[in-house]
């Protein structure tokens, strides 16, 4: 086997066992997994039984304990997205979660819905758009880490060389992780976006490559993770790398995203947009030194695009920043604050060069990635940008597209794809291409963190904004607040659970989510709406003269205010909240 895993496999069933059978050619291993004890073990083909139910998967994501026991979660349905370096990769479809128990008469009715709620999380990220994998090639690193590696490190396992950031399934794998022999039944897979296509300029044939690799280290949803943990991992945090090939040659540009990387939080509570909160207890410069200490590592210099409004409430998040950037190593760091919204006011989004040619400097010192068709290294990116807004979606993206383009104009030329004096932009047919997949990478990042698409897209795709763009941002806006107060909670347990987060109890004893909300919190939003309803269909309904209409209306209406004014007073109470972690991890 090698390295590769598993292309396709079939799964067999029997009341004692599951078989998961390698179907490459030749290949003779299987996976056995015991239902009574859970053992797994490697075993071969003629062990399985004839009497076993047969059908095929596409792949294991590995083994989940709910509260009914554990759980199998196999990809049943992929669809291919392209070839990178001759390797395909996948996108995941479909998938199914088997019990290892064939029933659940051991559980309690109360034991029996908290498991229902719990497989129906586990199903709510698996739903959610964005999986992909390779079966025999590491999609979790960028060409240029994967250049630079060792011979031993190809040989190993994708699971042991995978950058353990990106591999959403690593808490589902970690029973497989602990016995070396089943690591090739062991499918890293990641989460965010990747967009493969072949593009022709000039007559030229080449492959354009976009992925974003979400980092699975302090997951979680727009409002409940904001900032750093005390690791130093960034919420939102998103590593896209932009990869050219052509006639051989390779070439690369890494940026990353993230939140701004110290302790604050910005907690739902029924308001259009919570008052961002920084901690007054915290070492910051602990967290901003351990984050910044892992970057430079991993990517060498950084230059900070802080675009954030720098006034109103987002103005002392920026101010923080700065001064944190003030005692840091000044050769490692440049900081930009570029105030996104001030600039491009009133429509001006020609502005936004302003940003792009302040950095083109610094671009120039980082430069990027490139091999030739011989494999003969003549670049290397050694530095990054690393750009943020509030979300690390919608203004961060437009700009990330920006200096993509930047560095894909100078790769064209070096590879001879471009003349002298064309630019990418000035090419029709690849610019539709481009501006579509960078809008369709900020929609899913967006999806995956915020619960929408991404805001500004009508520019990241058309190069202008528009009245159609801004009226589908308000949709979006409303739609996120929705989200963000009413049903957050539930995506950040999810994505708890999922990652590992949480651990439900072995001995079987309650999980936090039977805690329920005490009566007053059902009771007031019904007041409400009856109060505002009788408000209604006493103007509608009038009475017998107009002042005893309008005295109902009043009094109706009064009630509904004053009922809407408690539940805004106490809105962090009446919001969905997350229930699987104490309050204290996640700030």
């Amino acid at each position: 086997f090698g390295t590769s895993i598993i292309l396709l496999n079939k799964k067999h069933t029997t009341p004692e066992k599951l078989f998961i059978e390698a179907c490459d050619e030749g290949a003779d291993a299987v996976l056995a997994i015991d239902r009574l004890s859970n053992e797994m073990t490697f075993t071969v083909k003629k062990e399985v039984p004839p009497s076993a139910v047969t059908r095929p998967v596409c792949g294991v994501m590995g083994t989940i304990r709910l509260v009914a026991g554990m759980y199998l979660i196999v990809i049943t349905k992929k669809r291919n997205v392209g070839s990178l370096l001759g390797h395909a990769v996948w996108k995941m479809v479909e998938f199914e979660i088997i019990a290892y128990k064939k029933t659940l008469l051991h559980l309690t009715e109360a034991q029996s819905q908290e498991n229902k709620t719990l497989l129906s999380m586990v199903s709510s990220v698996l739903a959610t758009d964005g999986f992909y994998f390779c079966t025999d090639y590491d999609l979790t690193h960028t060409l240029q880490r994967l250049a630079n590696t060792s011979p031993d490190f190809q040989e190993m396992s994708l699971l042991e060389r995978a950058d353990q950031r990106f591999v959403w399934n690593g808490n589902l794998l970690r029973e497989l992780a602990a016995q070396p022999e089943l690591h090739k039944f062991a499918l890293p897979v990641v989460h965010g976006f990747v967009v493969m296509k072949p593009c022709r300029i000039n007559g030229k044939i080449f492959e354009w490559v976009l992925i974003s690799r979400r980092s699975c280290f302090r997951a979680g949803v727009r409002y409940y993770i904001r900032g750093i943990d005390s690791e130093g991992h960034a919420a939102n945090c998103v590593e896209t790398e932009q990869i050219v090939l052509y006639e051989g040659a390779q070439a690369s540009f890494v940026q990353t995203r993230g939140s701004m990387p110290f302790f604050w939080s910005q907690r739902p509570n029924l308001k259009y947009k919570p008052k961002p909160l920084i901690s007054k207890t915290a070492n910051h410069m602990d967290g901003f030194k351990r984050h910044f200490d892992s970057q430079f590592l991993i990517y060498g210099k950084q230059t900070i695009l802080n675009l954030v409004n720098q006034k109103g409430s987002e103005k002392p998040l920026e101010q923080a920043f700065a001064k944190m950037v003030s005692g840091a190593d000044k050769e490692m760091i440049h900081y930009i604050a570029f105030d996104f919204h001030k600039e491009c006011s009133r429509m001006r989004w020609h502005r936004l060069q302003l940003l792009v040619d302040a950095v083109a400097e610094k671009q120039e010192e980082y430069g990027y990635f490139m091999v030739n068709a011989e494999g003969k290294t003549l670049a290397q990116q050694t530095g990054t940008f690393r750009s943020n807004c509030m979300d690390c979606l919608d203004r961060t993206n437009v700009i990330q597209s920006l200096l993509a383009r930047c560095s894909l104009q100078s790769q064209l030329q070096r590879l001879g794809v471009l003349n002298v004096g064309q630019k990418v932009e000035e090419q029709a047919q690849f610019e539709r291409i481009y501006k579509n997949a960078w809008a369709d990478n900020a929609d899913a990042c967006a999806v995956q963190y915020a619960g929408t698409g991404a805001l500004k897209t009508d520019f990241t795709r058309t190069g202008k904004r528009t009245q159609m763009g801004l009226l589908m941002d308000g949709v979006n806006s409303m739609v996120r607040y929705y989200k963000n107060n009413l049903s957050d909670g539930f995506r950040q347990d999810s994505i708890d659970l999922f990652l590992g987060n949480f651990a439900v109890d072995e001995s079987g004893g309650p999980t936090p989510l039977r805690v329920q909300k005490d009566w007053k919190f059902l009771t007031l939003p019904i007041i409400m709406l009856v109060a505002f309803s009788m408000c209604i269909a006493s103007l509608l309904l009038a009475g017998d003269t107009w002042s005893d209409t309008l005295a109902y209306a009043a009094i109706w209406g009064g009630a509904g205010l004053l009922t809407a004014a408690v539940i805004m007073f106490y809105g962090t109470d009446f919001v969905d909240a997350p229930k699987l972690v104490h309050k204290e991890k996640m700030d």
